[in-house]
């Protein structure tokens, strides 16, 4: 009975984290180092294809460094458009992976990045902000994400978050912005013994519905936070995180 009450406590202090962070305007959202690469990826009514473009290179390598590839791509073009890119052979694409070495998987993500343009050119009419335009339910949202080649359920949830979050792009429902199964918000999850420590990602992504059924997704910037900057693998500095 204790150690549920302290859990309850605990799911309350991390929704009550997680709804500051989302009261805060997109203005606030810092992706990547990088000053004029973060203005371009704030301006998502100018630039919708490079917010979709970024989550999709999110994959196998730090968020910092896959947010700036469709800017590093932009600048090699000479534009932030999304003409010029519809314009590059998979080729092209892939000489610009590969020469400026922008991922890990260079040619797997120079596939990707170039389908999902011509994706978008094929359904959104060069517009990206139809995936998320008119109010959407948030399962749509998510499913177009996963039509996506190369983007699994965790992207696309993190993707959808990031629409509420961040941007306060407005939908229907947020009953399936689920938690993503990220390796510091798991880490967090079993410290706190919110699941077992041989729990599965889907165990995760229950217990967030549970805790939290109307906006499960709620938790997952202030665990990703507590993770990335205390909750280390090694060394965890418990002392300095507001679950202490």
């Amino acid at each position: 009975m204790a150690e549920h009450k302290n859990q309850v406590v605990i799911a309350e202090i991390l929704v009550s984290k997680g709804e500051e962070i989302f009261k805060h305007s997109h203005e606030s959202v810092v992706l990547t180092k990088n000053e004029e690469a973060n203005e371009i990826l704030k301006n998502i009514e100018d630039y919708p294809h490079a917010f979709v473009l970024a989550c999709i290179m999110d994959r196998k390598i730090k968020a910092e460094r896959a947010w700036l590839i469709p800017y590093r791509i932009a600048q090699e073009v000479g534009s932030f458009a999304f003409s010029p890119l519809l314009e590059l052979s998979q080729e092209e694409i892939r000489d610009l992976f590969v020469n400026n070495n922008l991922h890990f998987y260079n040619n797997v993500m120079a596939e990707n990045l170039y389908l999902a343009v011509q994706r978008i050119h094929e359904k959104y009419n060069d517009d990206a902000s139809e995936i998320w335009k008119n109010e959407p339910r948030s399962a749509t949202v998510i499913m177009r994400f996963l039509e996506f080649k190369g983007v699994g359920i965790k992207i696309a949830t993190m993707a959808a978050n990031l629409l509420v979050r961040y941007y306060k792009i407005p939908l229907k429902t947020r009953i399936c912005i689920d938690f993503s199964p990220d390796v510091h918000v798991k880490r967090v999850y079993k410290r706190i013994g919110f699941i077992s420590h041989e729990a599965q990602n889907e165990a995760l992504i229950y217990c967030a519905r549970e805790l939290n059924p109307d906006y499960p997704g709620i938790f997952d910037f202030s665990c990703w936070r507590i993770g990335r900057n205390w909750c280390r693998p090694k060394n965890p500095e418990c002392d300095k995180c507001y679950l202490d």
